[in-house]
């Protein structure tokens, strides 16, 4: 049995620090251009080498997301890119275009190469030809079951690794590959600027009758039928370690570090629980799926792993996420006084209770002592995001624990 990576996604360098806190083997973060999350707020190239540093200084490596379907004008820019890349020293770039693989196998040699779902992997042919082209990793098109897995592990070099998906949200086109939010909205999904239209509501209107609206939808408030519920293989982690994948990837590069902290200390302890005994991992069943409930989501599915999934694995009323805990911020420094940084995210006050969510899977219940801004004033409450504070919880805490209150 393969010891898999847990690949935790980053949307900015605070989170890829909570990520590697939490729990990650890895993490892939976006650069400022060539990544398919344009809207995240991705890596500037200082931020890319500070972010390097810190996960490398906790045995985590860093890969970086160029996979994009390039057009003509994108190429030159791919070549400097790549040659800022070469100086950083990332542990791989992710790459779906043959063309922009290319360049990276040109320009950056020593840097590994993984191939990206958007290139459609679908048969252990395709991963026999990435292996020729001298990649490292392939990542599996979502809509293969473990039972293809299983057969492509067979059917390919024994060194040649897999990464799959197995918990995130579900895209409603072949591998991710949209024209939806192009054709509505002239925002490309295949070069980062998807603006999700399988998320919106949509009515059925008939040729001859313009305007008039039909009752297609399950409610009122519309139907959603594109929006599809949220991958989730948490119940699953045995199937997923018997597959021979290589690399347990979670989808989110656009979530908060609440998110982020969730999901990966919660299939953290669940892989380690597996690998330590599988009594354990059943014993701990209830644990995994109240804290994978915890954050925002839309509803959970295993996608195509066991066959083709039904309507059940679509959601037709709403196009909500279900949210449990606010995220508050995340404890920082400790000053002269004994009070902790804290960057907030959303309002709390004095005499709320609130909980502490540690790394190590611990959720601690507290009451706020004391807050005070950074002129040292005392606050009743802390109204505005991201203003900086000076907090008192009644106990000693540390960095990188996260603040969140329940709805």
């Amino acid at each position: 049995m393969r010891r898999p990576e847990l690949l935790i996604p980053a949307s900015s360098l605070e989170v890829l620090k909570i990520a590697v806190i939490y729990g990650a083997d890895a993490v892939y973060i976006g650069g400022e251009a060539f990544g398919l999350r344009a809207k995240a707020k991705n890596f500037s190239m200082e931020e890319i080498k500070e972010g390097i540093a810190f996960a490398h200084a906790h045995d985590v490596k860093v890969y970086i997301t160029a996979n994009i379907l390039a057009h003509n004008g994108d190429l030159d820019g791919v070549r400097e890119y790549f040659a800022e890349l070469r100086e950083i020293k990332p542990d791989a770039l992710i790459i779906s275009d043959p063309g922009v693989y290319m360049i990276a196998k040109e320009v950056c040699p020593e840097i590994e190469r993984h191939i990206s779902t958007q290139a459609n992997n679908t048969n252990y042919g395709t991963y026999r030809f990435w292996y020729e082209q001298g990649a490292k990793r392939v990542v599996s098109a979502r809509e293969l079951s473990l039972a293809e897995i299983k057969e492509i592990r067979a059917n390919i070099p024994d060194d040649l690794e897999i990464e799959t998906f197995i918990h995130g949200a579900m895209c409603i086109s072949y591998s991710g590959r949209c024209l939806l939010s192009n054709y509505f909205t002239g925002r490309d999904a295949n070069q980062g600027a998807c603006t999700h239209p399988c998320r919106w509501k949509y009515a059925v209107v008939e040729e001859k009758r313009p305007g008039e609206y039909l009752p297609v939808y399950e409610n009122e408030r519309g139907t959603y039928i594109f929006n599809s519920k949220d991958l989730c293989m948490i119940e699953h982690i045995p199937e997923l370690m018997e597959s021979g994948i290589d690399s347990f990837k979670i989808e989110g590069r656009m979530k908060t570090a609440l998110y982020v902290a969730t999901v990966a200390r919660t299939y953290r302890r669940a892989i380690d629980d597996y690998k330590q005994s599988p009594e354990l991992y059943r014993e701990h069943m209830a644990w995994y799926q109240e804290q994978i409930s915890n954050c925002t989501y839309r509803q959970f599915t295993t996608g195509f792993f066991f066959g083709k999934p039904s309507d059940e694995a679509q959601i037709y009323d709403n196009n909500t996420y279900v949210k449990e805990y606010t995220y508050l911020g995340i404890v920082g420094e400790q000053n002269e006084e004994g009070l902790y940084r804290v960057e907030q995210r959303n309002k709390f006050s004095v005499g709320e209770s609130i909980e502490v969510m540690k790394p190590d899977g611990a959720n601690i219940t507290v009451t706020v002592q004391r807050i005070v801004d950074e002129e040292g004033n005392d606050m009743e409450s802390a109204p505005h995001p991201k203003q900086v504070l000076y907090i008192d919880l009644g106990q000693p805490l540390a960095m990188y624990d996260i603040l969140r209150r329940k709805e």
